[in-house]
């Protein structure tokens, strides 16, 4: 079966190559600086790596992404074309942050891809000169996805689901939701621990700017303030009513 709209509209046509299950963000994995297939999977962790290998190949033959020997492994990155599609995407973002990035479901909480975002955005200027190790803690997170050390060090920021073996500097008890929603600008820091939702221990100078160091997801301006409040609302309305 034709799996085309079978349209010369030019709308129809690019929705063909980038509207796919998946596509979107393996561009926006692309955008963000993602290079080698396994850095690129990590940030798609519930895309399989047969069906991601299948998007690169459709998107290099489209001539949206190009790929490149390097050594021994390969190398993806975006053409011209990928390049334009930016702004693109970074509107659809806004536009999901603003109307409906509050509605979280359960299923949809995500430890890895949460821990694989702050790594890569974090503000590296924020933190200090010397050496600096938060282990994040996440007891409702799936197994194998509960304990996470970021390490900044000389400017870069590494990610280790193993310990690293380095002295830490601050250790962070919190549940996935809460976490995710202090990241992506719905739920202030503040509220977060003054609920019992966030727990920060360690050396009192490197907690005092720890969300300074962590920062916020590109999309978190553009929330709507309250709009986590009437979801949660919503949401606590729809359980009373089906138990009801």
């Amino acid at each position: 079966m034709d799996s085309g709209y079978g349209q010369f509209c030019t709308v129809a046509r690019g929705a063909e190559i980038l509207c796919e299950r998946w596509t979107p963000l393996v561009i926006r994995e692309l955008l963000c600086g993602s290079r080698r297939f396994n850095d690129l999977h990590r940030g798609v962790p519930r895309m399989s790596t047969s069906l991601l290998a299948r998007r690169l190949q459709t998107l290099e033959s489209a001539g949206v992404v190009r790929r490149t020997a390097v050594g021994k492994v390969w190398e993806y990155g975006l053409t011209e074309a990928g390049e334009e599609l930016r702004p693109i995407v970074m509107a659809l973002g806004h536009w999901g942050a603003s109307w409906i990035g509050s509605r979280l479901r359960d299923d949809e909480l995500d430890a890895g891809l949460l821990m694989w975002d702050i790594r890569r955005f974090v503000h590296l200027d924020e933190f200090p000169q010397h050496a600096v190790v938060i282990h994040f803690q996440l007891p409702d997170a799936r197994d194998g996805e509960r304990s996470w050390w970021l390490v900044v060090e000389h400017g870069v920021a590494d990610l280790c689901r193993d310990d690293p073996g380095r002295d830490v500097s601050l250790v962070v008890t919190a549940s996935v939701r809460a976490l995710t929603e202090i990241w992506s600008g719905d739920l202030g820091p503040a509220a977060a621990v003054g609920a019992g939702d966030v727990q920060v221990d360690g050396d009192p100078r490197d907690a005092e700017r720890l969300w300074r160091m962590l920062g916020t997801s590109a999309f978190a301006p553009s929330r709507r303030p309250g709009a986590v409040v009437h979801a949660r609302n919503a949401s606590r309305a729809l359980r009373t009513t089906d138990a009801g």
